[in-house]
């Protein structure tokens, strides 16, 4: 396999230093990406870059996951109006072992594959560096001018943004520049791979590499786009904040739903980016997709695929399971499969009520329960006559009686109860 020409049909180049693809197609090489480690997960925003190093390993070549724990306690000002609050190393240290382990899902870090993955920490080549020798022997090389001229700084210092940019944060590039000048000494890795935004970062290493080693030192670079929805607005997030990878973040039933629920256009550029699918596949997925819009094959592939690769295929025929309860026909056994955050997810829309645990304890008429200490039924005989119709259900049972009592032994994860009026109306009780 081609890696350019993979990304390209995939839609994620952006920009590509000349010379890069013959590197890749003359030789197996060594490249990198970058990943602050600003929080314990890794969220779909950094998907893309990740994805980048996933297609290279497949197309041969040898990914390194580059974990910024020096530079995570910096801030990088690409993109950011405001300086990030700096990481202490504790919490640094804690949040590299957990993006490490979701890494592990992209890419081989185990095989003995002469192009198997490597997990790098710039911390440990960075912690002992003093800053006199690093204004010695890098600062020197690289001109105010140079850094200057580069939009993230730009844009910061031509007061697109009150806070101005500190010293701390003008260094990033340097650093970021002196971590591909380390990997290239001592990895021979001689290209850079990130976002659009950190183009000027990237190319700031391989204008070091070039004025501290000599210009017969070439280093590459190459960015992908950054991802957008098709509505302009910014991908990955929601109204609850970001989609992460840690299913204690975001549950993978709430991750499948954000895959599940893309418009029709991001769905046919995401399937590129985001999975592993062959060419023909996707194109023959995308065709069917476009006969009958309404079926969401696209949707429900790419949900699929993402879900498995990121959790597993039981969380996701979990999450699918989970969905039809709310649209198909579901079982009081699937109900009681869920987990307490997915029903929690499940319902989040749908009214909520308290009611006494002692109540429960002792066992209460489901008209009373339902009409009477909470308002799921505007009166005791509006209620009666939906039960006796068969239009009402308890934790998806249908009731035998209005009058059947309902108890603790009813609950479910000894905390809820799931009452059904019709076929989409639903009240989630909750015992206290």
């Amino acid at each position: 396999m081609n890696f350019v020409e993979e990304l390209k049909w995939r839609g994620m180049i952006h920009q590509m230093m000349p010379g890069t693809e013959e590197l890749l197609e003359r030789e197996t090489v060594t490249a990198y990406v970058g990943i602050d480690p600003t929080a314990d997960s890794l969220h779909i925003g950094h998907l893309c870059g990740v994805m980048m190093l996933r297609h290279l390993q497949r197309c041969g070549h040898k990914p390194l996951a580059l974990i910024g724990g020096a530079t995570g306690m910096i801030g990088d000002p690409s993109g950011k109006s405001q300086e990030r609050n700096l990481l202490n190393e504790e919490t640094l240290r804690h949040n590299v072992a957990c993006i490490q382990k979701q890494l592990s899902h992209f890419l081989d870090f185990e095989s003995d594959a002469p192009n198997r993955a490597e997990l790098v920490n710039n911390y440990d080549w960075m912690k002992d560096y003093t800053f006199l020798d690093f204004a010695r022997e890098i600062g020197k090389c690289i001109t105010v001018n140079y850094m200057m001229a580069k939009d993230s700084v730009k844009r910061r210092l031509n007061g697109e943004f009150q806070d101005g940019m500190s010293f701390t944060e003008f260094t990033y590039q340097l650093l970021q520049g002196y971590d591909f000048l380390h990997l290239y000494q001592t990895k021979n890795c001689k290209l850079q791979m990130g976002g659009s935004d950190q183009w000027g970062n990237i190319t700031t290493g391989t204008e070091l590499i070039r004025r501290k080693l000599g210009a017969e030192n070439e280093a590459f670079a190459l960015t992908c786009p950054l991802i957008t929805k098709s509505d302009g607005k910014k991908f990955g997030k929601t109204e609850q904040g970001n989609i992460w990878l840690d299913r204690e973040r975001t549950s993978p039933y709430v991750f499948y739903q954000f895959w599940l629920n893309v418009a029709d256009e991001d769905a046919e550029r995401y399937i590129k980016i985001f999975t592993s699918l062959p060419k023909e596949e996707i194109d023959a997925l995308t065709e069917e997709h476009r006969r009958d819009p309404g079926l969401r094959v696209l949707q429900k592939r790419l949900a699929e695929e993402v879900t498995v690769l990121v959790h597993s295929r039981e969380d996701y025929e979990l999450a699918v399971e989970a969905s039809n309860i709310l649209f198909g026909k579901a079982t009081k056994e699937s109900l009681t499969k869920l987990d307490e955050q997915t029903l929690l997810d499940v319902f989040s829309g749908v009214p909520q009520f308290e009611v006494s645990r002692q109540l429960l304890n002792d066992g209460v008429k489901a008209v009373d329960l339902m009409a009477e200490h909470t308002k799921c039924f505007a009166s005791k005989g509006e209620m009666r006559k939906l039960t006796q119709g068969g239009g009402v259900s308890l934790n998806k049972e249908k009731l035998s009686a209005f009058d059947q009592t309902v108890s603790a032994a009813d609950l479910l994860d000894d905390k809820y109860l799931l009452v059904q009026q019709g076929k989409k109306k639903y009240f989630l009780l909750i015992a206290k």
